[in-house]
């Protein structure tokens, strides 16, 4: 492995801004009833971005392996993800204790010291995004595996076959409604088996960012071919939007990802151009810097601004009012996006003012 010190990438921390973005916007700008075409059109725009995340991971992963060192990595990934995680999740915890219905504790019921284990192993009840984090740990333990593969060269040989996977194990549908009828043990291991199939399916994203931070030329293919990308995206949409409607096949994985391949190319190619834009790039750099806070946070500030409002999660559509609705579902996502980064900024200058030297991304994962 190399050991000289990487150079900061602007265009993937301003990438990893813009899918924080896009998960905040797939949980907060839904509208249309269940399984309706225009509901289903409005997923498959908004909704998916988890692959975006997934592939950063995998890029920043490789990109930073110069230094790997397995323990070294596994404390690291303790005090920067799994602790912040522990700590954020008290809110969550808390709301499913205190509106236990309103909230979607399937759990409730049971004494509450086994529910907060089955809470953060999880990560599907009390912070519905956080499902992530007992998947994003897997790959953690795996970690010196994939190194290994691809210090082999035999890593990057199986793409195809690990994109077959991801098409042929769509993911899973675990909410609130779908397992309250279940008993206890059955709720959790539905929960727990969404996070492993969030693994299987999301494994090929993983180690797709792994190739493309290995072979960064490849992302100048992605800007050169990027109208062959462009019509590629939109008709993969278009399929899956058919499929989804006709209660057939489901998954917003395959055109996120040729979305991720086209917004990696044209930030790459215009990165100077963003950097020469003081402004717009320190906004996207905060938001990027804030991601994992938001990622952690966001749900908490969503669930509020609906109750406060009096608004679902999905909101309905009612005499054709799309314009309207269209307009609660942006504000609604600007207002979430500000009070989420609000609420981190108050908690990170609390925390300090505590203690001055206190590590606060070990507590809010800023």
């Amino acid at each position: 492995m190399e050991n000289k010190k990487k150079s900061f990438l602007n265009y993937i921390n301003v990438f990893r801004g813009l899918a924080i973005l896009l998960i905040i916007a797939g949980h907060t700008m839904q509208f249309g009833s269940n399984l309706s075409l225009i509901h289903t059109i409005n997923c498959e725009i908004v909704c998916g971005g988890t692959a975006l995340f997934i592939f950063i991971s995998g890029f920043l992963f490789q990109y930073l392996s110069y230094k790997f060192e397995y323990k070294t990595y596994l404390s690291k990934k303790w005090v920067n993800v799994i602790l912040p995680y522990f700590i954020t999740s008290i809110i969550g915890i808390i709301f499913c204790f205190i509106y236990p219905q309103t909230y979607g504790n399937s759990f409730d019921g049971l004494n509450p010291l086994i529910q907060i284990p089955m809470f953060l192993t999880t990560g599907r009840i009390h912070n519905t995004p956080t499902w992530f984090i007992p998947m994003i740990v897997l790959f953690f333990f795996c970690s010196w595996l994939l190194l290994k593969l691809e210090k082999n060269g035999h890593l990057y040989k199986y793409l195809p076959l690990m994109f077959l996977i991801t098409i042929l194990c769509p993911r899973i549908d675990v909410d609130y409604n779908s397992i309250m009828n279940l008993s206890y043990l059955q709720k959790y291991f539905a929960c727990l088996g969404y996070v492993f199939n969030g693994f299987i399916h999301f494994f090929s994203l993983y180690v797709f960012g792994m190739y493309c931070s290995k072979n960064k030329e490849v992302i100048d293919v992605f800007y050169n071919k990027r109208l062959l990308l462009w019509i590629l995206m939109i008709g993969l949409s278009g399929v899956n939007v058919y499929l989804s409607y006709k209660g057939i096949y489901s998954s917003f994985t395959v055109s996120k990802t040729v979305l991720t391949m086209l917004v990696l190319g044209y930030l790459k190619h215009y990165d100077e151009w963003l950097i020469s834009k003081p402004v717009l790039n320190k906004s996207l750099d905060i938001t990027a810097k804030y991601s994992f806070g938001l990622f952690f946070v966001h749900w908490y500030c969503f669930f509020v601004y609906n109750q406060f409002f009096g608004l679902e999660k999905v909101i309905p559509i009612v005499n054709n009012n799309y314009i309207f609705v269209l307009g609660i579902v942006i504000l609604r996502f600007i207002a979430v996006t500000i009070l989420s980064m609000l609420t981190l900024y108050l908690g990170k200058k609390l925390i300090l003012l505590i203690n001055k030297n206190a590590n606060v991304r070990m507590f809010l994962g800023v």
